[in-house]
């Protein structure tokens, strides 16, 4: 049997393989002795030493409007996911007329069927509503920690409230970034998956290569390198 509920087993191989690479990708870098070499950690501290400096000073608009560029980005990628999801279900409704048209394609697997075309467009729908969640909860996250701030405690404070606060305000503004992350990843794997309609090895082929370019984008970049470099002493 080369085949499950008309699936090709080869199809169904390739995304064992596409979910193993993401899972295993996203639990090397949020693993806690790993992450204190990734990018993720370096902006953590950078993040408490911004929060630290704000309760230094008595004009804060500067960083409130820093607040809302990063929420303003969350925000476009959340309103663009939506976009993608709507132009998706409708290829999904099309139905066979939209498989007719894909058969025609010249990269067009000879093998593929009807239930594998609606399957690999499911999942790919699949794919973008889990970076909608992402998104909107890392946007919600984003609001608690504009709350937050308006919370922070005056320059006349004493230095202990002044870390503690920075401290807990950091950790909020590190959650939500690693919640925009996610999605943010999504988006990349979801890429792949689209290799998918090609060939199931080309989609293999390009989830290794997103895994290969986000290693490197968080382990041994210059930004990295610069940012790590930029860390007060």
């Amino acid at each position: 049997m080369d085949s499950i509920l008309g699936i090709p087993l080869v199809d169904i191989a390739a995304l064992a393989a596409f979910a193993a690479l993401w899972v295993g990708y996203t639990l090397l870098a949020e693993h806690r002795k790993v992450k204190e070499r990734t990018l993720s950690a370096v902006m953590a501290a950078h993040r408490e030493t911004w929060m630290r400096s704000m309760c230094d000073r008595d004009n804060r608009i500067s960083d409130t409007s820093l607040m809302g560029n990063l929420m303003r980005s969350v925000s476009f990628f959340a309103s663009a996911t939506i976009l993608i999801m709507g132009g998706l279900v409708a290829l999904m409704g099309a139905g066979e007329h939209a498989f007719v048209v894909y058969q025609e394609m010249p990269f067009t697997p000879k093998t593929t069927t009807l239930e594998s075309f609606e399957m690999k467009v499911l999942m790919l729908i699949g794919v973008f509503v889990y970076t909608f969640f992402q998104f909107t909860w890392a946007l919600r996250q984003f609001n608690y920690c504009c709350i937050l701030m308006g919370t922070a405690p005056p320059v006349t404070a004493a230095e202990a409230e002044k870390d503690q606060f920075a401290a807990q305000a950091a950790k909020l503004q590190d959650l939500a970034a690693n919640t925009f992350n996610r999605g943010l990843r999504a988006y990349y794997f979801a890429l792949a998956m689209m290799m998918w309609f090609v060939h199931a090895g080309a989609f293999v082929a390009a989830s290794a290569l997103v895994v290969a370019i986000l290693y490197r984008r968080e382990f041994n970049s210059k930004s990295l390198r610069t940012l790590r470099q930029a860390l007060p002493k």
